[in-house]
């Protein structure tokens, strides 16, 4: 019986191979696509690029508590300025440089090399790739200064990339970034509505003004990188500002958000931490829930939750707080499908006036736009226009009669209305160096106005991280970037 079988099969495999031109198509993948699909990757990165800066895991992205927006429980390290012990700076480099760049680079590739692609949606397609690559660099330069930038992506040649000069490459970003903007055809298609995580719609005729949308986002990005610069080339700053204003965000309606979805695992990373994770260790700052509670803020209770007494109290950042006694993190912050944010209206609200405040030549007045901020930043988080004019109406709040310059006034208004967005406030305060906050307890470091290079890259790319760190004057986390000279 067995000797009959196995010359059953012998002339089954006979058959088989007769038949068949090709052996090679046996390989061939049935279940699951050859290659990736440009759009797939460009999607991938978004959502991976939105999950870093949404995360607030202590492994991940701690900066609510460097800005002074959350306290902590129980575990310190964090809150204290400790980026090291965890590995952070090198969790988010790595994520910024595999996850995000990497796909951004490879859809790149694939675009370029689609010879059926029409000429007007593979420019756009392009073009938009391009933007959300200069907004990932805006983000690792802010981050850490000198990175690899012209050798980093092509491991093929460059294994051991070295480090570029973060104003060379900031300068180029900005040229990039104006070379998208004139390559964007709002006439035109781009990616598909599934693959276009930022504007795409399922409304047709939503879905044709995406690319409009995105001239707006760039232009908003110019806007907000010009201004950087600000204390460091005001030139250059002011002619970036003056070109993008005018074809900047008009209303919150362009924002430009990463949309979370209400089933896992395509939830906000704040929903997976706090609610399915039950993490009961992130706090109000006191020195932030102080001032929501002197100005009467609004924004309080669309930030937080009561204590178990029903009061709004914060912890001392850098010390043991007791859970029951403080305030929490709100519903609409930790929900499955909070938004990240990766442009709005509050934040070139708050810039256009601070444009204007510094000479520039920006369409309207300063006070006008700080209301606009408040206001915007308000409704964004559910309160009415009538609770925003109330909030206006204080001496305390009102531009004309707030006290201190106009930094300080739009520096603080800015870092309440940045809530939730700790990476820019993390800039912001480096900036504009307001507010003046104490330091957490027992910090184990002056304030970081950078993060420390990974430990990985001492290692692997020695040589040149060794130059790199000399350069920029010592990798510590008190060394200043470029544009941050008061």
């Amino acid at each position: 019986m067995n000797k009959f079988f196995s010359i059953t099969f012998i002339l089954f495999l006979v058959c088989l191979i007769s038949c068949t031109k090709d052996l090679t198509d046996l390989n061939k993948e049935t279940k699951r696509a050859a290659a990736v699909p440009a759009g797939t990757l460009f999607s991938n990165a978004t959502r991976n690029l939105a999950d870093n800066l949404a995360s607030a895991s202590v492994n991940t992205n701690p900066l609510r508590f460097t800005v002074k927006h959350w306290a902590a429980t129980t575990y310190q390290d964090e809150p204290r300025y400790d980026f090291v012990t965890r590995n952070i700076n090198r969790t988010w480099w790595n994520a910024l440089y595999k996850d995000v760049l990497a796909d951004y680079n490879d859809a790149t590739k694939i675009v370029t090399a689609d010879m059926l692609l029409a000429s007007p949606i593979k420019k756009n397609q392009l073009a938009i790739l391009d933007i959300m690559q200069v907004y990932t660099w805006y983000v690792l330069v802010n981050t850490f200064g000198d990175v690899p930038y012209s050798e980093a992506l092509d491991l093929e040649k460059h294994l051991v990339p070295s480090y570029d000069d973060a104003t060379t490459i900031y300068t180029d970003l900005l040229k990039r970034l104006v070379a998208d903007i004139g390559n964007l055809d709002p006439s035109a298609a781009a990616f598909s509505q599934t693959e276009d995580v930022v504007y795409g719609s399922k409304d047709p005729v939503e879905m044709k003004k995406a690319v409009g949308k995105w001239v707006k986002f760039a232009n908003t990005l110019q806007f907000k990188m010009g201004m950087l610069l600000a204390d460091v080339n005001a030139a250059v700053a002011k002619t970036n500002v003056e070109a993008a204003d005018a074809k900047a965000f008009t209303s919150s309606v362009d924002n430009g958000l990463f949309v979370y979805l209400s089933a896992s695992p395509n939830t906000n990373p704040l929903y997976a931490d706090i609610i399915l994770g039950k993490r009961g260790d992130y706090v109000a700052a006191k020195d932030f829930m102080d001032q929501l509670i002197t100005l009467n803020d609004p924004r309080k209770s669309l930030y937080f939750k009561p204590n178990n007494g029903g009061q709004y109290a914060g912890g001392i950042v850098g010390s043991q707080n007791t859970l029951a006694d403080m305030s929490t993190p709100s519903e609409r912050l930790s929900a499955a499908t909070a938004p990240l944010v990766f442009l709005d209206y509050t934040e070139l609200e708050f810039l256009r006036a601070e444009a204007i405040e510094r000479g520039f030549n920006v369409a309207g007045t300063a006070a006008t736009h700080y209301e606009n901020g408040i206001r915007a930043s308000i409704a964004f988080w559910g309160g009415s226009d009538a609770n925003a004019t109330a909030y206006m109406l204080q001496p305390q709040v009102a531009y004309l009669t707030a006290s201190g310059s106009w930094k300080q006034k739009i520096g603080f208004q800015k870092w309440i209305g940045l809530y939730n967005r700790p990476f820019d406030g993390w800039v912001e305060m480096r900036r504009l160096d307001q507010p003046v906050l104490t330091p957490p307890v027992s910090a184990i470091s002056g304030f970081p106005n950078r993060y420390l290079y990974p430990s990985s890259e001492q290692l692997v790319n020695k040589e040149n991280y060794t130059k790199a760190a000399a350069k920029i004057g010592g990798d510590k986390v008190e060394t200043k970037l470029f544009w941050d000279k008061f």
